[in-house]
Parts: C-alpha cells; sequence; structure tokens
C-alpha cells in the first residue's frame, strides 16, 4: 500500500512522452497536408487561367493631357533673415 503525499508540492508523475510526440506528428502531417492543398489549389488556378484565355480584342488608347497654364502672381513674398 502507498501513502499520498501530503505536501502540494510534492512531484507528479510524469506523462509518457509519447503522447507529445504523437500530437507533434499529427500537427507536423497536417501543416504538410494544408501546404499540399494550397500548392495543388494555385496550379489548378494557374493552368485554368492559362488555358482559357480571356477571348475579344484588346485595345490600348493613349492620348497627351496638355498643361493647364498657370494664372500669373498677384503678390511677391520677401523673406529676409535678421
Amino acid at each position: 500500500m502507498s501513502t499520498l503525499p501530503t505536501s502540494p508540492y510534492a512531484p507528479r508523475p510524469r506523462r509518457p512522452p509519447r503522447r507529445s510526440r504523437i500530437r507533434l506528428a499529427l500537427k507536423v502531417v497536417l501543416w504538410l497536408v494544408l501546404v499540399a492543398a494550397v500548392f495543388a489549389v494555385g496550379i489548378a488556378l494557374g493552368e485554368s487561367l492559362h488555358e482559357n484565355p480571356r477571348t475579344g480584342d484588346t485595345k490600348t488608347q493613349t492620348r497627351q493631357l496638355k498643361p493647364v497654364p498657370l494664372p500669373p502672381v498677384t503678390r511677391t513674398v520677401t523673406v529676409r533673415k535678421s
């Protein structure tokens, strides 16, 4: 028969480290699956855009803007250093 520890600061029995290793492995596998899924969606989107380009005639127009004349200066300001 074993006695229970009476101190609240008595060492507790350790958990087996196997549980945390399983969780770590599961997280790594889930991240790899997520990264692979995002990569696959990106490849599929890129291929669909490449295979089905927009149809129609593209027209580019250019024009030059003329500068607007500035109004004449009505007042002169002089700044002097003292």
